[in-house]
This record gives structure tokens, C-alpha cells and sequence, in this order.
């Protein structure tokens, strides 16, 4: 049965479905050696690239969680002298990160080739609510905190990213907070901190929907059980 081109692409788990739209648009797809447009349809019989690279579908779906540690990139592209988040993991398949966390940041990943899944779990239309400890530096005795917090709720413009909130932000004392949100954007809960002269000492995600980080050491990952995926694919 034939399917549409980019959906196609992310289910193969080469990249999201968004991601194979822009391939896409910007002509770097090909099928049976002809220049592939936005909507056509494919199937197994099909000789589907992306640059020089052939696309095969019908993969084993995997879903892995990890927790990361800082000093750790969450890219798809390897530099020299760069600890990468896949050093972590042994395995051959193609994985790609859904929701990354910045280097300095740490906690909870959701990996797969599921593009489809990785679709819905990171586009702001289905607000999947994405849960963060942090430990906050810069207060002063008579910081505000009621007025930050309001404010972050309320949302804001940061300037590259635009309009950005928090769906829920705790003060925990000390310096602690707990953020959740149910936005992505780059590096988002340190620019907002930023906008009231605070840095962040440490960032750890500690939810994704409905899985959670709970007893997975550092470093480590593994294999979603039946129950997990069972429960991400419920509330999506």
C-alpha cells in the first residue's frame, strides 16, 4: 500500500516528518531517480533517497529512555573531542533524540525511530508537558519571586525564540525550582531565568509525558517496557 512521501521517511526513522517535509522543499529527495514533491505517494517497491542515502522502510520500532549527563550533545552529527548522547548507547540502529536538552543540561531522553511518534511528541499542537529540577543562582534576599513566577506563566517574548511560558514553575526553596513545560524552544527555561538576571547552576528533566526518569542511573539507558510505551502512545 502506498503511502505519503514524508511519512514514509519518518517512519523508516530517518527523521522526523517535519524534518522530511524541509528535505523535501529544499529538493533533496529523490524517488526511482526523479526529484520527489511534497505529497506523493510510495511504497516498499519504490527506490526512495535522500541525497545519496536509500531510504528502507518497515523497521523494527525501538523506544529507549536515557539519562543523560551533562557535558553530553544531543545531535545526530559527531564532532572531534565532543561527548556525544549515542557514545552512551550501544546498538546499531538508527536512533534519533526526541526533545533534546541542551549540553549542560541532564536528565530524562526519549530516543526512537519512530518518526511518527516523534512527531507527536515534540509538535506544540499536542502540549505534551515536558517536567524539569532546576537549581537556580543569582537570587538576592529580596528577589521577587512571586512576580517571576507570575510572569513566567503569563509567558514573554525572548528575543530568536518568541513568545514563551511555563505551564506550571514551583519555588522548592533554596534556590529550586520545578518547571513544567509544555513548549520545546531552544534552551528556553535558561533564556527565560535570564530575563530576570538568574543562571542556572543545574537543569535536570525528570519527566516526558508519562515517562519518567525514576530509576535509571546516570549514563544509562534502556529499553521502554510494554507498560511505558503502552502509556506514551495513550496520552499522544
Amino acid at each position: 500500500m502506498k503511502e505519503v512521501l514524508q511519512k514514509f521517511i519518518s517512519s523508516s526513522g530517518y527523521c522526523s516528518r517535519r524534518k522530511a517535509e524541509e528535505l523535501i522543499r529544499q529538493g533533496k529527495v529523490f524517488v526511482n531517480g526523479e526529484k520527489a514533491s511534497l505529497g506523493m505517494r510510495v511504497d516498499e517497491d519504490d527506490k526512495v533517497k535522500v541525497g545519496k542515502e536509500e531510504i528502507r522502510n518497515k523497521k523494527e520500532k525501538i523506544y529507549v529512555k536515557l539519562n543523560k549527563p551533562a557535558g553530553y550533545t544531543c545531535t545526530n552529527r559527531k564532532f572531534r573531542q565532543e561527548k556525544n548522547v549515542f557514545d552512551l548507547i550501544d546498538m546499531e540502529a538508527r536512533l534519533f533524540v526526541v526533545g533534546r536538552l541542551d549540553k549542560n543540561s541532564r536528565g530524562l531522553l526519549l530516543l526512537t525511530n519512530d518518526g511518527d511518534m516523534a512527531e507527536r511528541m515534540t509538535h506544540p499542537r499536542y502540549g505534551h508537558e515536558k517536567e524539569y529540577l532546576l537549581k537556580a543562582e543569582g537570587l538576592y534576599k529580596d528577589f521577587d519571586i512571586k512576580k517571576m513566577i507570575a510572569s513566567c506563566r503569563r509567558g514573554f517574548d525572548v528575543e530568536e525564540i518568541g513568545m514563551v511560558k511555563m505551564e506550571k514553575i514551583e519555588y522548592l526553596g533554596t534556590g529550586r525550582f520545578r518547571v513544567i513545560l509544555c513548549q520545546g524552544k531552544k534552551r528556553q527555561i535558561r533564556r527565560m531565568f535570564e530575563k530576570f538576571g538568574l543562571g542556572i547552576e543545574d537543569l535536570k528533566r525528570i519527566r516526558i509525558n508519562t515517562l519518567e526518569l525514576s530509576g535509571l542511573s546516570e549514563g544509562k539507558w534502556a529499553y521502554l517496557t510494554e507498560k511505558e510505551k503502552k502509556d506514551l502512545m495513550s496520552n499522544m
